[in-house]
């Protein structure tokens, strides 16, 4: 008996033994070929990169920007033959030797998903050119973009300004991570920026470092006086109250900033609660909703954007409970008007710097003007520049079950239009 079940006892060890090897090959295989496919997309994204920087290189990937026109439709069925020959089976050719070559090197199975998968862009490129079909792929799909560019993988909008907003930006094709190591996930070159509080500290060191990314600056303030020495910015005076007067010259902007803010400190008054809200909220909400006006046209969606400082006060303390209540209101719109998808709002989680509101801050507004804009061009959606590690932990938590939670108790214009029909 205990002989019997001394063997049965060896049999199931060996039976998990068994199962624990299966499973750990079939990890390993997997890993290995999830990591084949990603590793194929950034060669692709680097090599295609590389053809924006190497001459001999450009003469052959330009015959793929000549031919679409701005609404993505094909020029000619001539013209994208030639694409396909010189430029996608070229690339998918060498993409496929580069794969090969290394499956053969390091010896891991899953490494021939990869080649698989490489192998079916040089089987479409080869059937557009040989047997003369148009067929392009989902990112070259012509028509008017009805999407803003997606964060987390490359759509029709976000590859859209490679042909049409910068050719040496958003080199990605399916993931975006190429363009977040390069900072290529968004061209600021020849943009037309406007940024409110461009008198105060932060939105001075904004529009000199946007001028150095050759960014066109329109500083929209309440102090026009303090902007007289700002070289290579248009100065454009306002008022609070009257933000629909600015309607004229934001149609013509790209990126709209809103930068301005108050901070009555301890205060509790009536007045300084109106104050807080009509500066820090609810002006702040008129420049988005005129400024969403303008997102107009079949391509508005790709250029336009929003970048709203709504402070670090949205999840932290700032020792002044009206500026936290303020910001954190106007955080919150921010995240509802989010869902709309009318174009891309940027969110500035900036901590204490050095300015008339807060004059005890530790980082200089230099600093945190230079990490707002290299995050930016990383395609960050939410840019959190601070000294408080406790903020990049609470704020992705809050900012995600927030949309969560307004996502599913709120509707869409449109969803309020049908409903009503019925």
């Amino acid at each position: 008996m205990i002989k019997m079940l001394a063997e049965n006892l060896i049999g199931i060890e060996a039976r998990l033994q068994i199962n624990w090897v299966w499973l750990n090959a079939s990890l390993q295989f997997a890993s290995w070929a999830l990591f084949s496919i990603l590793l194929a997309e950034v060669l692709r994204d680097s090599y295609h990169a590389l053809c924006h920087q190497v001459n001999w290189l450009a003469k052959w990937h330009n015959k793929h920007h000549m031919a679409y026109r701005r609404d993505l439709s094909i020029v000619s069925l001539k013209v994208y033959q030639e694409s396909q020959l010189y430029h996608d089976i070229l690339e998918s050719s060498l993409l496929l030797v580069v794969l090969v070559v290394i499956a053969l090197i390091v010896q891991q199975m899953g490494l021939w998903l990869g080649v698989a998968y490489g192998s079916t862009f040089l089987y479409g490129a080869s059937v557009r050119y040989f047997q003369g079909k148009i067929d392009t792929d989902y990112n070259h799909l012509p028509g008017p973009l009805e999407t803003i560019p997606s964060l987390w993988w490359v759509n029709r909008t976000y590859h859209w300004r490679h042909h049409f907003d910068d050719v040496n930006a958003y080199y990605s094709g399916v993931f975006p991570l190429v363009d977040k190591i390069l900072g290529t996930g968004l061209s600021l070159k020849g943009k037309t920026i406007a940024l409110t509080g461009a008198s105060g500290a932060l939105g001075q060191a904004l529009a000199a470092e946007l001028v150095k990314n050759n960014a066109k600056v329109v500083a929209l303030t309440t102090n026009p006086e303090k902007l007289v020495e700002q070289v290579r910015v248009k100065v454009v005076p306002w008022q609070l109250g009257n933000e629909a007067e600015l309607r004229n010259s934001l149609e013509k902007v790209d990126i709209l900033i809103i930068n301005h803010g108050i901070n009555v400190y301890a205060s509790r008054t009536s007045e300084a609660i109106n104050s807080s809200y009509e500066v820090n909220t609810f002006s702040a909400l008129r420049l988005i909703d005129i400024f969403l006006t303008t997102v107009t046209g079949p391509q508005a969606k790709a250029t336009k954007e929003i970048w709203v400082n709504t402070s670090e006060a949205e999840v932290s303390p700032a020792l002044s409970p009206l500026y936290e209540l303020s910001k954190r209101a106007l955080g919150d719109i921010v995240t509802l008007k989010r869902l709309d998808g009318d174009c891309v709002i940027r969110k500035l989680i900036l901590g204490p710097f050095k300015s008339q509101l807060n004059p005890y801050g530790v980082m200089s507004a230099q600093q945190v003007a230079r990490a707002i804009l290299f995050l930016a061009r990383r395609d960050f959606r939410n840019i959190i520049v601070a000294i408080n590690p406790l903020t990049y932990l609470l704020f992705p938590l809050k900012e995600t079950s927030t949309s969560l939670y307004y996502r599913v108790f709120s509707r869409t214009a449109k969803s309020e239009q049908y409903l009503r029909k019925q």
